[in-house]
């Protein structure tokens, strides 16, 4: 009996066909336009422009301070950005999904999505090393190579991404509108509450959202490498249960040799002599008297010279020669004793004188 998670898969129905999203015109122009938009705000932060300006009025409107009674509810909500928790939940979603449609795909997707955002984020915020607002120490300054990470803002590309990869796995056009709307104003969210809060520049929030929605856009290019990866993790995954119901196979046991078993299996190699003695019909020899040593050695002789004359001995005349050798011989002999023979001694005439 199966034990394993994808025993109860064989008893589903068959999923319908998924479309695998492809890399489209439209698509392909989103990517283009969202890398100009990405790259311009790098180029703007750098030169210190308008838009640094703009993130000093805002960090020093204190969001945080005009609008007190928001400050609780959405230290919660922001947690919808963090990739622990957003990680957790929609893996656990997407982990049933894979369940019933028989398919590893919607989890190696989110692997993939999160793998890309963490390498290209966090490539960027080592990088530049921008300073977050409460850490700033220079007013219009861009605080960039300071030892900071907030440049782009995680919590909102994660957002983008954790959340945008449910509308982008959806198998219906009306599931794919709604989870599209419902992961954008998410990641909207996020990301104008983490302006609220003071713990990133407007610029921070406006690049992670571009980083998230490359990534998003980017995801069919990578279909072929999960579609070769789901192969390999399945193939694995066979071959190891094989493996195992070898191992949990019972062995079957052998017959149990007993002298009975023994005497039969010998019966076919006895039974051809039998019928030659039989053929043959050959009367019993007796063997001659002679001394005991000599016996064995004659019968041996007698045995080669019959087999060098082509004469078959028959089974009969062999079991019978033991018994008529050793009666002649206790015929002949005469018993002795360690004191002597028993025979009495020959009578001798008596003289006299």
């Amino acid at each position: 009996m199966r034990t394993d998670i994808f025993a109860r898969l064989d008893r589903e129905p068959e999923p319908p066909k998924i479309e695998i999203p492809r890399m489209s015109r439209t698509r392909l122009a989103l990517f283009g336009g969202t890398s100009v938009f990405y790259l311009a705000i790098v180029v703007a932060v750098l030169a210190s422009t308008w838009l640094v300006l703009i993130d000093w009025k805002v960090m020093l409107f204190r969001p945080y301070q005009q609008w007190p009674e928001l400050h609780a509810p959405l230290d919660y909500f922001v947690v919808l950005g963090q990739r622990g928790p957003t990680a957790v939940m929609v893996a656990a979603w997407l982990g049933w999904r894979s369940w019933r449609q028989h398919t590893l795909r919607p989890l190696l997707v989110l692997g993939t999505a999160l793998l890309l955002l963490n390498v290209t984020v966090g490539a960027v915020k080592i990088g530049l090393g921008r300073l977050g607002p409460h850490y700033a120490t220079q007013i219009g300054s861009a605080e960039l190579f300071a030892g900071g990470d907030i440049f782009p803002s995680g919590h909102t590309a994660n957002a983008v991404v954790t959340w945008g990869i449910l509308s982008y796995l959806a198998t219906t056009p009306r599931a794919r509108r709604h989870l599209s709307a419902l992961s954008a104003v998410v990641a909207l969210g996020v990301g104008l509450t983490t302006v609220y809060l003071g713990t990133h520049w407007l610029s921070d929030v406006l690049l992670g959202w571009a980083a998230g929605l490359l990534i998003l856009l980017g995801l069919p290019w990578c279909e072929p490498l999960i579609a070769r990866a789901e192969a390999l993790i399945l193939g694995v995954r066979d071959r190891v249960r094989d493996r195992l119901r070898e191992g949990l196979r019972p062995v079957p046991a052998g017959p149990v040799a007993t002298p009975a078993a023994s005497a039969a299996g010998l019966l076919p190699a006895i039974q051809p002599q039998r019928q030659a003695a039989d053929a043959l019909d050959e009367p019993v020899r007796e063997p001659a008297a002679g001394p005991v040593g000599a016996t064995s050695a004659g019968a041996g002789a007698g045995a080669q010279a019959g087999a060098a004359g082509g004469h078959v001995p028959s089974i009969r005349t062999t079991l019978s020669q033991p018994r008529a050798h050793h009666a002649a011989l206790r015929s002949e002999r005469t018993p002795v004793t360690p004191a002597g023979s028993r025979r009495p001694p020959r009578s001798r005439p008596l003289t006299g004188g």
